[in-house]
């Protein structure tokens, strides 16, 4: 069975993450991400102190498992959800959109372990320096907010940057994903496209086929000139803000109103024309629907054969 470090720091099963997705990764994903053996992560984004409690409760009455909380950082509440945190003993935080250092000293004197997502080798030292546990390494296959670099360039270069552990993220939905990223150097891996599928994700059915439906071409990626770059299906949307944004056309405003609100009304409404799909490069990869037990038990599954496997290349 596969096992790495991040396992035993974290006192899990398997060392995969579930993405922390806004409006979709709730506590019913996670608690089943975590019962499955994995990370399960409740998505804070712009929820309040006590909506987000809400789901932390939950989360316990369906796992004992070890769970955590994606920080979204540029939230007006983030200190709310940070204090939450601290108070109902969640064991690990993952963080996003920004840098997390004005919070860690509050969640370490809590015990709450802290794993930022990086996407430059600059932040990850800066986060290690800063005492993060291990960090997660997104490469701009991803879905939502994107970087610059591939996964492929950007985890053997954190990796090589620091000394703490490094989970792979973006473009990863199966074994082969997971075993090239520990041959990379990671110690785990984050999904999130191959978790948009399970049962146990509430996300509109609407927006579960058009993932289902998706090619290897079917995703853009948008908001490059506002500075918050955002990897989605193409739809109606999508087209009509690159044409803005390519053209010159938009303005920033124009730009701002066209995506506001466009992932609720996708993932809860199920406008997959004028919503916002987050979904990663790997959709293509994304052909059915399974439980969250049977994703992650697979993907390490296969991970494990073609790493014994690789003897093969070797005379």
């Amino acid at each position: 069975m596969i096992k790495s470090p991040i396992c035993e720091l974290l006192g899990i099963t398997y060392p995969v993450f579930q993405g922390g997705m806004a409006w979709i990764a709730d506590a019913q994903l996670a608690a089943a991400v975590s019962e499955a053996g994995g990370l399960g992560l409740i998505a804070a984004m712009n929820s309040n102190g006590e909506q987000l409690r809400e789901q932390i409760k939950k989360a316990k009455s369906l796992t004992d498992k070890p769970f955590g909380v994606n920080l979204m950082l540029m939230s007006p509440y983030i200190k709310e959800a940070v204090q939450v945190v601290c108070e109902e003993k969640i064991p690990v935080v993952t963080t996003g959109a920004g840098n997390p250092s004005q919070y860690m000293q509050q969640l370490f004197e809590h015990q709450v372990k802290v794993i930022p997502v990086v996407a430059s080798v600059a932040l990850a030292k800066m986060m290690e320096r800063a005492g993060a546990h291990a960090l997660i390494a997104e490469g701009c296959e991803s879905g939502g907010h994107v970087g610059e670099s591939t996964t492929m360039a950007l985890v053997p270069q954190v990796v090589n940057a620091v000394k703490i552990p490094v989970i792979a993220a973006g473009g990863i939905a199966n074994g082969n994903g997971m075993a090239a990223a520990l041959m990379l150097g990671a110690k785990g891996v984050q999904m999130g496209t191959r978790f948009l599928t399970a049962y146990e994700c509430n996300v509109h059915e609407e927006y579960k086929k058009a993932v289902l439906k998706a090619k290897d071409i079917d995703t853009i990626v948008t908001g490059k000139t506002t500075g918050h770059p955002v990897r989605a299906l193409k739809n109606k949307m999508t087209r009509e803000f690159s044409r803005l944004e390519m053209s010159g056309e938009g303005t920033p405003e124009q730009l701002e109103a066209l995506g506001a609100g466009s992932l609720r009304r996708a993932a809860c409404e199920g406008d997959v024309t004028t919503g916002s799909c987050m979904c990663g490069q790997i959709a293509g990869l994304v052909c059915e629907e399974s439980s969250c037990q049977s994703i992650v038990s697979s993907v390490c599954e296969e991970a494990e054969a073609l790493l014994k496997g690789a003897v093969q290349w070797i005379e």
